[in-house]
């Protein structure tokens, strides 16, 4: 057995906010893949569908790159930090303007075997 059975996956600059991401992404950490996915596909919400093509990803690194069974992995890190923020500027009332952020993720998954 090799000494690092990890496999990771990233997605950089997604457009869905880190801090609904995080809701999404707190629910599969821990969690078998099976279960990871399931939880993913029955998940409303944008950053899910998101999530679950990393997860994915992650779990064919694992497979393909280091010879791993899918049954035996399970979600070991899953972690999303903020990327480079798009700053747009809306209208408001008597001339002004007001600044509209809009935020980007960096999606990362490790999964690992049991």
């Amino acid at each position: 057995m090799a000494e690092n059975t990890s496999a990771k996956a990233t997605a950089r600059t997604v457009r869905v906010s880190p801090r609904k991401s995080r809701l999404v992404i707190d629910l599969i950490r821990g969690k078998n893949i099976a279960e990871a996915i399931t939880i993913l596909k029955f998940t409303p919400n944008k950053a899910a569908g998101i999530i679950e093509k990393v997860l994915n990803s992650a779990v064919a690194n694992a497979e393909n790159n280091l010879g791993l069974e899918k049954a035996d992995l399970y979600v070991s890190e899953a972690f999303v930090n903020e990327g480079p923020t798009m700053k747009r500027f809306r209208p408001r009332a008597k001339g002004s303007a007001s600044p509209i952020n809009k935020r980007t993720s960096h999606i990362t998954v490790v999964v690992k075997e049991k």
